[in-house]
This record gives C-alpha cells, sequence and structure tokens, in this order.
C-alpha cells in the first residue's frame, strides 16, 4: 500500500556520474517519514517516465536523481516520490498514507493525510 509521499518536488539536478540513488532534503524524508536507504518509485510528472531507486541524504531544498536515473529526469521537471509498506489486510482499510507537499524550491507547505478508498 502506498506508505508515503512528496507531490510534485521539483527537481533540482541530474547527476549521471553518482552511484545511484535519489538525494532528498533531510527535512522533507521525515516529514514523509521516510528512511535513508529505502526504495522508492519516481514518477516524473513531465515526461511519464517511472523507475525505482533508493534515498540518501541531499542537501537543504534538494531533489536530484543520481546514476542511471539521471538519464529520466532534467533539471526543473517536477516528481512525485513513492514509498510504500505492506500492510495487514484487516488493517488496510484504515490506513492513512502520509502525502507531502512542498513549494517549487521544495519548501515544506503542507502535510495531508489520505482516506483509503474502500469501506469495510
Amino acid at each position: 500500500m502506498l506508505y508515503s509521499k512528496i507531490h510534485r518536488a521539483t527537481v533540482t539536478d541530474a547527476d549521471l556520474n553518482y552511484e545511484g540513488s535519489v538525494s532528498i532534503d533531510p527535512t522533507l524524508i521525515k516529514k514523509a517519514k521516510m528512511f535513508l536507504n529505502q526504495k522508492v518509485d519516481i514518477v516524473n510528472c513531465n515526461n511519464g517516465a517511472r523507475f525505482s531507486t533508493y534515498i540518501i541524504q541531499g542537501k537543504k531544498g534538494e531533489v536530484c536523481l543520481n546514476g542511471a536515473a539521471a538519464r529520466l529526469v532534467h533539471k526543473g521537471d517536477k516528481v512525485i516520490i513513492i514509498a510504500y509498506a505492506s500492510i495487514d489486510i484487516n488493517k488496510a482499510a484504515l490506513h492513512e498514507p502520509t502525502v507531502v507537499f512542498v513549494d517549487e524550491q521544495n519548501k515544506f507547505k503542507e502535510i495531508r493525510k489520505e482516506k483509503s478508498g474502500r469501506k469495510s
């Protein structure tokens, strides 16, 4: 199930020569309840690319795609960073994912909880 996401962050850089991963502002990692080295999916809102990588700590305001993933984004692209979790089927209907919204400079704006679409 969707665990959390950072919605429409702005790509600040794409570093093809780095080993791999996505560098994310530490404040956003914390607000989204994500973890260093956690696998995440990245959705590029500009070109439709979808790919997986893992999180490393970036600098303030940073959302940088590294390594091979750098070929799938351009600086200024909007991306959604998505984390999933396994949830007991009996608790799934009550699960509320954390959705972090940011501004154009990747500064935290607000958190919203998304309700499950299924009634028990």
